[in-house]
């Protein structure tokens, strides 16, 4: 159930209650795609960093490790220790990032598993049965999601069939939530908007779909190649047209910058594998813009990354010591930047809500895409 707090323009504030917890949105969910965060992060250093909610990737676990191995361990939130809220995504970004192993039918999709090559076939119902196996808090619904540059006709078609599949996925889910060995009978299902860069086949589809009551909405598609212009273009055609009273999420989004716009825009979701990535490769965030730690201006720099930050980083190591571990291979260099960047995540949300909830979220935003201009 959501619950909105307060508005400030079109930015909301507000609870949405699970089975798991209750999560505070805005909010950034952290991408751990095989139940786990990239960079040697533990679900301990997850509560330490403010973490609400984690994302893993249906696809990815069930091709390794299985998802019938994954029910048979009671599920995710006991096999990687984690009481909070779990989200996954349905496997249909794999439909699009795969394209070269994989064959679109009604039906479903036909893969060729990147690990070893063997033969899945992933459908709504079978996207939703992987997704119960795992016991996430939040199943998303399985879709295609079409390339921001593929031809209007094949987006149309995308899109309509994409609406059939969303039908299928409810009903699955309803039947599995029915079921006496169900490890989560709660489960929450979240419909996906698609269209690419089309306002009107985008605007239509979500009218379509909100008519479905679902748990939530998402806003698939963006960031695939895309500006940012016509990203938040067609964010101001399409969230006004979804459910006020439903979290929005808009999936794999993004830069601190583009948190801030789409917020703006009445975004409550968030994923994105860049603080990870990122921070695996010694680039951090702060709030004057992002560092690369592998400059040799940092060899004797005895500042942490950001003055004042609270992150276990932050707290304990200077800029000249995680440089040295970057440039040694140590995995410690790794880890701490990883912490760093998901702490600064994690924190930005928490200033987000609380700019919103004192109805100054507009000069807020004004301040900070200011500060990540600059260069630390």
């Amino acid at each position: 159930m959501y619950k909105l707090i307060k508005r400030d323009g079109n930015a909301k504030r507000g609870e949405f209650h699970t089975v798991h917890g209750v999560i505070q949105t805005p909010v950034f969910m952290n991408v751990g795609t095989a139940a786990a965060i990239k960079g040697a992060v533990s679900t301990e250093d997850l509560q330490q960093i403010g973490t609400q909610v984690e994302l893993s990737n249906t696809y990815h676990l069930h091709v390794r490790p299985g998802d019938q191995v994954v029910k048979k361990m009671g599920g995710l939130h006991k096999f990687m220790v984690w009481d909070k809220p779990i989200l996954t995504d349905s496997g249909g970004f794999q439909v699009f990032s795969l394209a070269g192993l994989r064959k679109i039918k009604e039906e479903g999709v036909y893969f060729n598993s990147h690990v070893d090559g063997r033969k899945i076939f992933m459908g709504p119902e079978q996207s939703m049965q992987i997704q119960s196996n795992l016991a996430s808090t939040i199943a998303m619904a399985f879709d295609e999601c079409p390339s921001s540059v593929a031809e209007r006709e094949y987006v149309q078609r995308s899109v309509e069939r994409t609406t059939r599949w969303l039908h299928r996925c409810k009903e699955e889910m309803a039947r599995l939530n029915s079921l006496p060995d169900t490890i989560n009978q709660h489960q929450m299902l979240f419909g996906i908007n698609q269209g690419a860069i089309y306002e009107d086949i985008r605007i239509e589809h979500a009218q379509q779909i909100r008519e479905l009551d679902l748990d939530g909405y998402a806003v698939g598609g963006l960031a695939v190649g895309e500006s940012h212009e016509e990203m938040y273009r067609i964010l101001d055609a399409v969230v006004p047209e979804l459910p006020v009273d439903k979290p929005t999420y808009l999936m794999g989004v993004g830069t601190p910058a583009n948190i801030l716009e789409a917020v703006d825009r009445g975004v409550d979701f968030f994923d994105c594998v860049y603080p990870s990535r990122n921070g695996r490769h010694g680039h951090v965030y702060t709030n004057h813009g992002k560092l690369n730690l592998f400059n040799a201006k940092y060899e004797l720099d005895p500042k942490p990354i950001e003055e004042g930050c609270q992150c276990p980083a932050c707290r304990h190591y200077s800029r000249a010591y995680i440089r040295h571990l970057l440039k040694a291979k140590e995995m410690l260099g790794m880890r701490l930047c990883v912490l760093h960047n998901l702490y600064f995540y994690n924190h930005l949300m928490e200033e987000i809500r609380d700019a919103i909830e004192a109805g100054n979220y507009k000069a807020f935003k004004k301040e900070k895409l200011s500060g990540f201009e600059n260069n630390a």
